[in-house]
């Protein structure tokens, strides 16, 4: 009898186990605030080089130097104006010095943020990305340290010891004394997320029937999206950076009661000889559920039927590129899980350029994770493969056409609806100026749509597509390519230096790449699973 049909007997999907997923899914929550909350810390407010004199217009001076700075090319914000009050009044003037003063921030929006706090501005503005580069680097060393950790002393122990790292080290970022010290401390938690996320979606499938993984595995995803909109609630009731992060962080010591209700996984107890222990945890699970199991079955019954280790033909990530057919399938699901991961959060962590409010904007974002992925209940039974080429189309579509909207338009949507957004540039009109800003925030949701359904069915196509022996494998390096594509996504708008639209052109021309390349891969729904690289090449 192997675990599956345990399983089977004890409940798939019972009571035992929606009260454990309720644990794993809780945490999402607050994942999401620690992955996305730098759109808030640090966001850039407007600015201006001080002068040493006030002026009764230095409000509309702060929206004129965000105006001139839309196209990414600070340079009106960067040096001293010749003349401040006739840029104010006319709109014209010339930059002749850098900046030697220090720089004037609009609370308008933020009380503070590390940008004000620490400069990160002109000169040093390409900090701010690299930091947010560093703590997704944390999410692949992350992604190496706890998996395997995970794998020698089990899922429970690492989930607790990453909640808890999240919670000191997230509420010590918040007393960080200058931009490297909280670099360093966000690049812990960074670790810590991967810890929690990894091993809590293991631990719940470990314990989940065949039949229930695919849905069961999607509730983390619904709460993490909870997460993504709650953040923008939280964001706009605490306008200080420093008290945002410990709103985000100090609720994670709640967690700590995980000690006496999070179960240890009896599927990794059983492989790794500690028989005794799992069977207790199958008969607490299987009383829960209500279907107890009689006490004289003989627990040694319980092992996998799968052949002794030594029997076993040993495999490595090599095999993964070893043979033609699996090396074409390992290479694009590589590009598939990169792709997709540094377009959604190329699209998260930069929802300040479409123009719209910042606020409204992360609502608006996480809302749409919501019918993204319920949609792909309906979809994905149906057809992994074509599943996956439509929803990077419609990702790769949509974020492609928001680089060809024009400047000039007019007249599409009336002003009175939208006077409380704030304006962006000076060189179009009010009206113009709106219906740009709404069209292209629109795009850039219908992209986050369709990449958000996209990344989640490449959780279940890969694991479908690598065959058992190295499915471990090719999941891990698959996890290693998403990481990569994390700790690029901020880099992306550095590339606004060669054009405003680069970073966008990318996003659009990643998935349509991958949309393309997925056409080479085997549709895998209601299809046996693949055991072996022979059955592949077969």
């Amino acid at each position: 009898m192997n675990f599956d049909e345990i399983l089977r007997l004890i409940g798939g999907f019972g009571k035992f186990q929606k009260i454990l997923y309720v644990w794993i899914c809780v945490p999402q929550i607050f994942l999401a605030f620690h992955m996305l909350v730098s759109i808030f810390t640090g966001a850039v407010p407007p600015h201006v080089c001080q002068t040493g004199k006030s002026s009764a217009n230095s409000q509309l001076f702060f929206n004129l130097s965000l105006q001139y700075t839309s196209d990414g090319q600070p340079d009106l914000s960067c040096k001293t104006p010749e003349n401040r009050s006739s840029i104010v009044a006319f709109g014209d003037g010339h930059p002749t010095e850098r900046c030697q003063g220090g720089w004037e921030y609009s609370k308008e929006i933020f009380e503070s943020t590390i940008v004000t706090e620490w400069d990160l501005v002109c000169d040093r503005a390409s900090l701010n990305n690299i930091g947010s580069s560093f703590y997704m680097f944390g999410l692949l060393v992350g992604a190496i340290v706890f998996g395997t950790l995970a794998d020698k002393y089990g899922r429970r122990i690492i989930i607790l010891i990453s909640l808890s790292i999240q919670a000191v080290f997230g509420c010590a970022a918040a007393f960080a004394p200058n931009f490297y010290v909280y670099t360093a401390l966000r690049f812990i938690v960074g670790t810590s997320i991967s810890g929690v996320i990894m091993n809590a979606f293991v631990l719940g499938t470990e314990w989940t029937g065949p039949k229930e993984r695919m849905l069961a595995g999607l509730l983390t995803d619904y709460f993490f999206g909870f997460g993504y909109i709650i953040l923008a609630g939280v964001a706009y009731l605490v306008r200080d950076w420093r008290k945002l992060q410990l709103a985000i962080s100090m609720p994670g010591f709640i967690f700590i009661f995980y000690i006496w209700v999070l179960p240890r996984s009896a599927r990794w107890l059983m492989a790794n000889g500690r028989e005794e222990e799992a069977w207790d945890l199958i008969r607490k699970a299987a009383e829960i559920n209500g279907n107890p199991l009689t006490k004289d079955m003989d627990v040694s019954k319980t092992c996998n039927s799968e052949e002794k280790p030594e029997e076993k033909k040993k495999h490595s990530f090599i095999d993964l590129v070893r043979t033609p057919k699996m090396r074409k399938r390992s290479l694009i699901i590589f590009y598939l899980w990169f792709a997709n991961v540094l377009v959604y959060y190329g699209l998260s962590l930069n929802i300040s350029s479409f123009g719209m409010n910042i606020y409204l904007t992360q609502m608006i974002f996480g809302l749409v994770e919501m019918p993204a992925r319920t949609i792909i209940l309906f979809t994905i039974n149906r057809s992994r493969k074509f599943s996956q080429i439509a929803f990077l189309a419609v990702g790769g579509v949509a974020c492609l056409l928001t680089v060809f909207i024009p400047s000039g338009m007019k007249g599409l949507i009336p002003l009175p609806c939208f006077l409380s957004f704030r304006r962006l540039t000076s060189h179009s009109s009010p009206a113009s100026l709106i219906d740009q800003t709404l069209i292209k925030t629109a795009l850039a949701m219908t992209g986050k749509f369709g990449i958000t359904a996209s990344l989640s069915i490449i959780y279940v196509y890969s694991a479908e597509v690598f065959p058992t022996v190295i499915r471990q494998n090719g999941i891990g390096i698959g996890s290693m390519c998403a990481r990569t594509g994390g700790v690029l996504a901020p880099m992306l708008y550095f590339l606004k230096s060669f054009s405003p639209h680069v970073p966008m052109l990318l996003c659009g021309l990643c998935p349509l790449l991958g949309s393309v390349l997925t056409l080479l891969l085997p549709d895998t729904a209601n299809k046996a699973l693949p055991d072996t690289i022979e059955d592949v090449e077969g």
